[in-house]
């Protein structure tokens, strides 16, 4: 690939040269965003393998419509995003029940360095559990804002060119979405006092 390295390529010069071609090009690109585009449709799906193949669904068909790709000055990864999004929305679709993540595979329950105390670690339980069950009941769009603000850690902006959606209702969107998780969760925590 000439004489500049993977890490000195831009997204722009990787499709243009994935679009001439060059498979190696999209290599640069799958590995920036492999990562990042699993991590999205497992917590949209949570089933790990059910994720690496609508995973590989995403970069074949990004891979074999590269040539068609327009650079409309939004990122490459919005352009991963939206494909990953129909495939998931197909995936729900298809599924006659949603199925649930466990919770110690979630990003919601994090490994610590010392061993937490078997009360702290039943309390943490409890209360990841309790929040998934809240977070499920909310609209799929939600759901999807969740994941992309937290997991993915994404700024609105981006969140917006994903979902299709401008910057400003990404902001509503994610107020009223805290505001009912806020009125879920509050008389859970007033039945404690």
């Amino acid at each position: 690939m000439d004489d500049i390295s993977p890490a000195e390529l831009s997204d722009t010069e990787a499709v243009a040269r994935a679009r001439a071609g060059d498979r190696e090009a999209f290599g640069i690109l799958y590995r920036r965003y492999v990562q990042r585009i699993y991590s999205y449709i497992y917590y949209r799906i949570g089933h790990p393998q059910e994720a690496e193949d609508l995973t590989a669904r995403v970069f074949y068909r990004a891979m074999q419509h590269i040539k068609r790709y327009e650079d409309r000055g939004l990122p490459f990864s919005a352009y991963l995003y939206r494909i990953a999004h129909n495939l998931v929305a197909n995936w729900h679709r298809d599924q006659s029940r949603r199925k649930e993540i466990a919770i110690e595979e979630t990003a919601w329950n994090p490994p610590t360095t010392r061993e937490p105390s078997p009360e702290h670690s039943l309390i943490q339980q409890e209360e990841t559990e309790r929040l998934l069950e809240i977070i499920r009941k909310l609209p799929p769009d939600r759901q999807e804002l969740l994941i992309l603000k937290f997991v993915d850690r994404l700024s609105n902006a981006e969140i917006g060119q994903i979902l299709g959606r401008s910057e400003g209702a990404i902001k509503s969107l994610y107020h009223r979405t805290l505001v009912a998780l806020r009125a879920e969760i509050q008389p859970d925590l007033s039945d404690e006092d």
